[in-house]
């Protein structure tokens, strides 16, 4: 047996009282229909063979409660009470309305079925949908997972690296220390070096003085030496030596009056031993 419910539309109240039964009603038929009409609906089935439709709806604050059997008419209730179907024309216009509505209804309904049929298409296919993105959200809690456990190593890496950090921090404080302890000391020995330059150019004019003296007095040697006959010109001088012993002029020991001679005559030079060479090189009191 196959049912169709076309309405499922509710009463929203009770009814308040209850019409006088009809004098062709029964009490036994009236109590039956009566226990029933809270509810609005239309059912429809097949029973061997026939097609069988019941209807309970309100209209205009009365209660209808219709049988058809292959779309025939087969009983009639209003407001509980059995309607006898000689007196079913009077109520013509409310069962043509009522089927009106129902098969209105009906028609609703069935495009209700249809939207209803079309948006369980796109559910499912929107589940097909939420299903892979459960695929791609599961594959990512793995990648997650993994990037996690990736991430703990390199912290622990990290944590590794901090204590290095620190440590190679106190080794580069310490250098700087050592550092500002050295620039300190280089300060001073740029001051030092200064002081020395300063000196060494000092030194520098003495000895480019005592050089020029140095020449001059061995130019004044040499006209001497060419003067008494020591040597033959003023290129003729190789070696000169003099000291407390004695002099000597190439290699030659003069006679103790010309060292006498040249010893006096020269004494700021000849304080203690003095050399000459020709290569440029005085040795003693002018060195």
């Amino acid at each position: 047996m196959k049912t169709n419910y076309r309405n499922s539309l509710w009463l929203t109240g009770m009814l308040l009282a209850a019409f006088s039964a009809s004098a062709q009603t029964s009490v036994s038929d009236k109590k039956a229909d009566n226990e029933g009409i809270r509810h609005n609906y239309d059912i429809v089935h097949n029973e061997n063979g026939n097609r069988t439709e019941r209807i309970q709806t309100e209209l205009n604050n009365r209660i209808y409660k219709i049988e058809f059997v292959n779309e025939k008419m087969t009983s009639l209730f209003v407001d509980g009470e059995k309607i006898a179907p000689a007196d079913w024309h009077n109520y013509n216009e409310a069962i043509a309305t009522i089927r009106r509505e129902m098969k209105e209804q009906a028609r609703r309904n069935a495009e209700q079925a249809k939207r209803n049929a079309e948006q369980a298409v796109r559910n499912q296919q929107q589940a097909k949908l939420n299903a892979e993105q459960e695929v791609r959200n599961q594959e990512q809690v793995k990648r997650n997972a993994e990037q996690a456990r990736l991430n703990a190593s390199q912290n622990a890496v990290n944590a590794e690296q901090a204590v290095r950090n620190q440590a190679q921090a106190l080794a580069n404080e310490d250098q700087a220390k050592r550092n500002e302890e050295q620039v300190a000391r280089n300060k001073e020995q740029a001051k030092r070096n200064a002081e020395q330059a300063q000196q060494n150019e000092l030194q520098a004019k003495k000895n480019a003085e005592q050089a020029r003296a140095n020449e001059q007095m061995m130019k004044d040697i040499t006209e001497d030496l060419v003067t008494d006959k020591i040597i033959p010109d003023s290129s003729g001088l190789r070696e000169m030596k003099l000291n407390k012993f004695g002099m000597s002029v190439n290699g030659v020991k003069q006679p103790e009056a010309i060292f006498r001679k040249y010893k006096e005559k020269y004494s700021k030079f000849f304080d203690g031993n003095f050399s000459y060479s020709r290569d440029g090189v005085i040795r003693g009191s002018g060195d």
